[in-house]
């Protein structure tokens, strides 16, 4: 006699173990709260800051983050009638990283994604996390964050400098002629150092990129300095 199995609910000792577990993974199933998440990772924002740099409306980004918080992927305080998110933990980055390695090592569709996104920038060869962080020690490169200045002031890579990316040309005269300059921003899927480091390239200068920006940067258990 074949046993009948109910699919529409099975049921199982560990049931309650995997529906938990499958509830961070749903936490994670979503491009908006995965974007929400990277930029926390820079550090803590409230609703309304972390909506204007993700582009997202204020009442859809609370409701994303709310999501997030039950999974205790991130957590809050209040401040006044403001609200204030950050990463929960630094095994969220953890977390993440592994999670990005394995879809880009893994996945064809992400690396076809991936590699389309970055076209434009196939020339580059960027510096890890690691690597820059030798680099440092030996003062071999000129680290330029190219974010806003608001974001440098929140959190950057010691010894950085700030250069926005929109003004490159600009403050070209003050960037060493004889150095390496090496370009972040915020995550791996920003732009905005591998426009400037075709921008400083094409004036001559020899420049790179940190694979994965600033994110990686703090995966790897790299610190971050702060300008008040």
């Amino acid at each position: 006699m074949t046993e009948s199995v109910d699919t529409a609910a099975p049921r199982f000792p560990e049931l309650g173990i995997y529906t938990e577990l499958a509830r961070v993974g749903k936490a994670l199933a979503s491009p908006v709260r995965l974007r929400l998440l990277d930029i926390l990772e820079e550090g803590e924002r409230t609703v309304e800051d972390l909506a204007a740099t993700a582009g997202f409306g204020v009442k859809n980004t609370s409701s994303q983050l709310q999501i997030l918080r039950a999974a205790q992927l991130v957590s809050s305080r209040r401040d006044g009638v403001r609200i204030h998110y950050r990463i929960a933990s630094p095994r969220v980055s953890t977390l993440l990283g592994a999670f990005a390695r394995f879809a880009t090592d893994n996945v064809s569709t992400v690396r076809a994604e991936i590699d389309a996104y970055f076209a434009d920038h196939r020339d580059l060869v960027p510096v890890t996390a690691d690597d820059l962080a030798t680099m440092i020690d030996a003062d071999a490169v000129l680290v330029v964050d190219v974010r806003d200045p608001d974001e440098f002031g929140r959190g950057h890579i010691p010894g950085a400098i700030s250069v926005p990316q929109n003004r490159i040309r600009e403050l070209l005269a003050l960037l060493p002629a004889d150095r390496r300059i090496v370009a972040y921003c915020q995550g791996p899927y920003c732009l905005a150092s591998p426009e400037a480091a075709h921008e400083l390239i094409d004036a001559e200068r020899d420049a790179t990129i940190v694979e994965g920006g600033l994110t990686a940067w703090i995966r790897s258990g790299g610190s971050l300095s702060r300008s008040r």
